[in-house]
């Protein structure tokens, strides 16, 4: 588990950086941008590694019904993100879709993956997700003006809801975890 947990705290570090120290931050530049991609992907690598790697204490497993509302809550936070690529409708409700969507995959994650490494990854990224929420927005105060979008945006993103959820779906299934059951 202690690659699962330097990879949550590279994450969380690299992507604190802009909101934490933003000066240090833009001393980098351009050549910050990259800091951060290469830090995320290292982390990345870290959690995936670190978590098939794992054992722990199993509290719970699958069952039908939380597989079905895994599927439908994974449906969501794929919206979300891409939501916030289009600036859908439900960016007016929900100021932080992608950090939301992470919170809802998290949770999503959680219900049908009851051990203690997924306690950590996804509890740990989940949390993640929520204190940068709560940092943007004592960063940039109240939110501006919403304007809505065309419907165009609205079918793009449950389009590309669509294609993503089954690029992921089919991925899992590829390593061996069918998520539909």
């Amino acid at each position: 588990m202690t690659l699962i947990i330097l990879g949550l705290v590279l994450w969380a570090g690299v992507h604190f950086w802009k909101r934490v120290a933003p000066d240090h931050r833009a001393t980098f530049g351009e050549k910050g941008k990259g800091i951060v991609a290469i830090g995320s992907v290292i982390a990345i690598v870290l959690m995936v590694i670190g978590y098939r790697m794992a054992e722990g204490a199993v509290f719970w497993g699958r069952t039908s019904a939380m597989t079905g509302i895994n599927n439908l809550l994974m449906l969501f936070a794929f919206y979300l993100f891409a939501a916030s690529g289009k600036g859908t409708r439900i960016t007016r409700a929900i100021r932080h879709p992608q950090l939301t969507a992470t919170v809802v995959w998290s949770i999503a994650h959680l219900l049908v993956n009851g051990d203690t490494p997924s306690f950590v990854l996804f509890g740990g990224l989940g949390l993640w997700a929520l204190a940068e929420m709560v940092v943007i927005n004592r960063a940039q105060g109240p939110r501006g003006a919403y304007h809505a979008p065309p419907i165009k945006s609205e079918v793009i993103a449950a389009v590309a809801t669509l294609v993503v959820f089954s690029i992921v779906a089919a991925i899992h299934i590829w390593l061996g975890y069918n998520p539909f059951g």
